[in-house]
């Protein structure tokens, strides 16, 4: 009897369930077209990040810094960047060229805010290699911080966790700094970039 009376149970639970997620799957299905689609073009409305973005726009100078041990003095050198909107002011690219360890270099970036997510999102790539890296995080209340963490598989190091922090100072001046720990799991210092607008 006891069985029985736990069979019926189970059975009526799993019942149950199945008309509920039923339920769910036919209004899934009957979700309104045009709900979803106002609901995708409010999502791919460019908002205050992007106008921040937009404010980024321009030529710009660069002194970068960049740390090979935490220890030792880094090495300088300089370089220009153009920045500019895409796809309807949507993303901030950035194309940036100078020297890099003696060597000529070339550098391009895409940063984007994603209002689903609600993250910043970006991606890297330059003449030093063949990767593309790519970071995601959030900003600061007023926006002129934006923190990213990312990762990588560097020959030396091996696999490497990445911290980027933007920060907008003002409308002429920019800092990025990257951090990385390898591992050792420290994270250290290993660049710090400041852009200064051009007159």
């Amino acid at each position: 009897m006891r069985l029985t009376y736990m069979t019926l149970t189970c059975l009526c639970l799993v019942m149950s369930a199945s008309l509920v997620m039923a339920k769910e799957k036919k209004q899934e299905k009957q979700m309104d077209p045009q709900a979803m689609m106002e609901t995708y073009q409010k999502l791919a409305t460019p908002g205050e990040p992007h106008k921040q973005f937009a404010s980024l726009a321009g030529s710009w100078t660069t002194k970068t810094k960049s740390w090979m041990e935490p220890n030792k003095p880094p090495t300088e050198s300089t370089g220009s960047c153009e920045q500019k909107m895409l796809l309807d002011g949507r993303f901030l690219q950035q194309e940036c060229t100078g020297d890099m360890m003696g060597q000529p270099f070339t550098g391009i970036g895409v940063i984007g805010y994603d209002n689903y997510t609600k993250k910043y999102v970006s991606t890297w790539m330059d003449s030093m290699g063949t990767g593309i890296y790519v970071m995601e995080g959030t900003a600061s209340a007023d926006g002129k911080t934006i923190t990213q963490k990312g990762q990588y598989d560097d020959p030396t190091e091996g696999h490497m966790k990445l911290r980027g922090v933007t920060k907008i100072v003002d409308n002429n001046t920019e800092i990025f700094e990257m951090y990385g720990a390898g591992k050792k799991g420290k994270e250290m210092k290993m660049m710090e970039i400041v852009y200064t607008r051009k007159p």
